[in-house]
C-alpha cells in the first residue's frame, strides 16, 4: 500500500519537488525571505511529532509498554535526534534552535516566530492565535491544517502527516536549495543552515523515513478505512505545503532584487 500511495502522490510531489520557488532564491534576502517563512514548518514539525510519541508511546505515569516495540523505538529516536542533536559547535540543542541559530547568521529576522510563540506560550487557543496573529495567509493555512491533523485525534492521520508530508519528502526537496547555498552565497555565513539541512537530509534519508513508512504499514494493517484516510491525509499535508511555497514565492517575487553576480 505504501507503493500504491506514493504512486498517487506522484503528481503533487512532483510539483512540489519541481516548484519556481527554488529558482527564486538567488540573493541573500530572498534567502532570508525563505527562512523566515520555513521556520514555521520547522517549528509545528514538532507538534505533529510529540502527538505521536503521546499516541504510540507511554508518556504519563504509571508507565506501561504499550503498541509496538519497533514503532516506539521509531518515535523515541526520532524525538532524540530533533529535540537533542550535535549542533556545529558539538554542543545538544533541537534542530529547532539550531534553525533560530541558522536564520541570525543568515540576517534573517526570527520577529514573526518569536512573536507567534510567545501567544503560544500563554496557552491561548492555538487555532485562536493562528487565526488573529498577523502572519501571511499561507503560513496560517499551513499551521491550521498541521494542527487539525494533531487534533484529529487519529494516530494513522497524524503518522501520514508526518511520514508522506514530512519525513519521506525532505531529502529530495531541499537538495536544490543546498545546492544553491554552497554556489550562489560563498560570502554568507550560511554554514549553520546547510548544517541544518544536511542533518536532515542524512537522518530522514538513512533512517527515519524508511522507519516512517513501516510505521504507517503497522498502524494500518489490513484497514481500507484507515489506508483511504492515510492517502486522503497525505494529499492535504502536500497541497498545504504548495501552498506555503506559493505563498514565499509570492513574497520573493514582491522583492525585486537582481541576483548577486
Amino acid at each position: 500500500m505504501i507503493n500504491e500511495i506514493n504512486e498517487s502522490l506522484k503528481p503533487l510531489t512532483t510539483q512540489l519537488l519541481n516548484h519556481p520557488l527554488y529558482s527564486k532564491i538567488n540573493t541573500p534576502r530572498q534567502l532570508q525571505i525563505f527562512m523566515e517563512h520555513h521556520v514555521f514548518a520547522v517549528w509545528d514539525f514538532m507538534s505533529l511529532l510529540t502527538a505521536l510519541q503521546e499516541k504510540l508511546t507511554k508518556t504519563t505515569n504509571p508507565w506501561l509498554p504499550i503498541g509496538d516495540p519497533e514503532t516506539r523505538y521509531l518515535i523515541n529516536e526520532i524525538v532524540l535526534a530533533e529535540e537533542t542533536d550535535i549542533d556545529m559547535k558539538g554542543n545538544r540543542q533541537s534542530h529547532f534552535e539550531m534553525y533560530l541559530d541558522a536564520m541570525t547568521a543568515a540576517g534573517a529576522s526570527k520577529e514573526k516566530i518569536e512573536d507567534f510563540l510567545m501567544q503560544v506560550t500563554h496557552g491561548t487557543d492555538i487555532f485562536l492565535i493562528i487565526a488573529t496573529s498577523k502572519l501571511p495567509v499561507s503560513i496560517k493555512q499551513f499551521l491550521k491544517h498541521t494542527f487539525e491533523v494533531v487534533y484529529s485525534n487519529s494516530t494513522h492521520k497524524i503518522a501520514s502527516a508526518f511520514t508522506f508530508g514530512r519525513e519521506g519528502l525532505i531529502p529530495a526537496m531541499f537538495s536544490s536549495i543546498i545546492e544553491k547555498v554552497q554556489h550562489n552565497f560563498p560570502k554568507e555565513d550560511l554554514r549553520q543552515f546547510k548544517y541544518y539541512f544536511d542533518r536532515h537530509i542524512e537522518l530522514d534519508e538513512d533512517e527515519h523515513g524508511p522507519m516512517a513508512f513501516k510505521m504507517v504499514e503497522q498502524l494500518c494493517g489490513t484497514d481500507k478505512k484507515k489506508w483511504e484516510e492515510v492517502k486522503r491525509t497525505a494529499k492535504e499535508s502536500l497541497k498545504s505545503r504548495i501552498e506555503l511555497w506559493n505563498g514565499i514565492e509570492a513574497e520573493i517575487s514582491e522583492f525585486a532584487e537582481p541576483a548577486e553576480v
